[in-house]
């Protein structure tokens, strides 16, 4: 404990990994903010000055994730899946929704938090942009959507 307090022990963003369902694969370079946003609904009464507030809808924002590409097809067929039960029926089939967890680690990789996304799905795949002219690896991304993010440790 220092003179002005307590030290404060900030997490750090870079540790982290994600695990989706029954993959293997769960190294990523980066996953996008988890981002939740109430409306808010008002309406003025009676010539008042001051408006009445209420809630509305909740909106979660979509995840994306960024990997170097390797030879796991795991991100891809997930995508294919749900886009050929679309293509076929025109709907997602619920058993290709998975749930996803984004673990926050700590220095010695301990759980620290975390965030788990209800009802996941692919709505978006990226292969990879390809440059002769630069080094480094191929990246794919997968961006995902969900119903809903909570921590475990709410329920």
């Amino acid at each position: 404990m220092s003179v002005l307090g307590e030290v404060k022990r900030f997490q750090h963003k870079y540790l982290f990994l994600v695990e989706i369902g029954d993959f293997d694969r769960a190294e990523f370079k980066s996953c996008s903010e988890l981002s939740a946003e109430i409306a808010k609904i008002e309406h003025w009464e009676g010539g008042s000055l001051i408006p009445y507030k209420e809630p509305g809808r909740i909106t979660f924002t979509d995840v994306t994730l960024e990997a170097g590409v390797t030879i796991s097809r795991e991100l891809y067929d997930w995508f294919k899946e749900v886009a050929d039960a679309v293509a076929d029926s025109g709907y997602i089939v619920p058993e290709f929704k998975k749930d996803v967890d984004i673990v926050q680690l700590d220095r010695d990789r301990s759980r620290i938090r975390i965030w788990t996304l209800l009802n996941a799905w692919p709505t978006k795949f990226v292969a990879g942009e390809w440059n002769n002219e630069e080094d480094g690896v191929v990246i794919e991304s997968v961006t995902l959507t969900y119903d809903i993010f909570r921590r475990p440790e709410d329920a």
